[in-house]
């Protein structure tokens, strides 16, 4: 008997408050779990902030090793993979070109992830785990994908696309 399709969504909201030079404060509520995160931001002197909390690309960085170490050890159960662990060793790189005075504009050049899965299984296994990890990452998925951010601005009492 064949399984059946199953679709789901997943939704976060967030709702962000800056609160210092450079600081954000910020609630992060997964609905459905009915589950909330409280985090913040802050960038260092050379932006103008205290430090007081990790940058915003560092939560980043975190957040994609996060999901793809989640997401192996969750289908390695499925797959029947047993692991002892896993490991991932990143470099996020970028760049920003400024012309003068004006503001920079940044651009992603690559993210390199080195994972290591400690396990007796067999190389076509640690694949295979590796491979649904990578498609079930729903931070991997979306940067694969290039999703457009879509921004809206409130300008005096409306919200317009901006």
């Amino acid at each position: 008997m064949a399984d059946s399709l199953k679709k789901f969504d997943l939704i976060f909201t967030s709702h962000a408050v800056a609160s210092g030079k450079m600081r954000n404060d910020i609630v992060v509520e997964w609905p459905d779990m009915k589950e909330k995160f409280e985090l913040a931001t802050d960038e260092g002197a050379m932006h103008g902030g205290d430090g007081t909390a990790p940058p915003p690309l560092a939560l980043f960085s975190a957040a994609l090793c996060g999901c793809i170490m989640t997401q192996i050890r969750a289908f390695a159960k499925r797959l029947k993979v047993e692991i002892r662990g896993v490991e991932v060793n990143a470099r996020f790189h970028w760049s920003a070109t400024q012309s003068g005075k004006d503001p920079y504009v940044s651009e992603p050049v690559s993210i390199d992830l080195d994972v290591n899965i400690e396990s007796d299984a067999t190389d076509d296994e640690l694949r295979a785990v590796h491979a649904a990890a990578r498609k079930g990452c729903f931070i991997e998925q979306t940067i694969a994908a290039g999703l457009p951010v879509n921004h809206r601005l409130k300008l005096s009492e409306d919200w317009v696309a901006a």
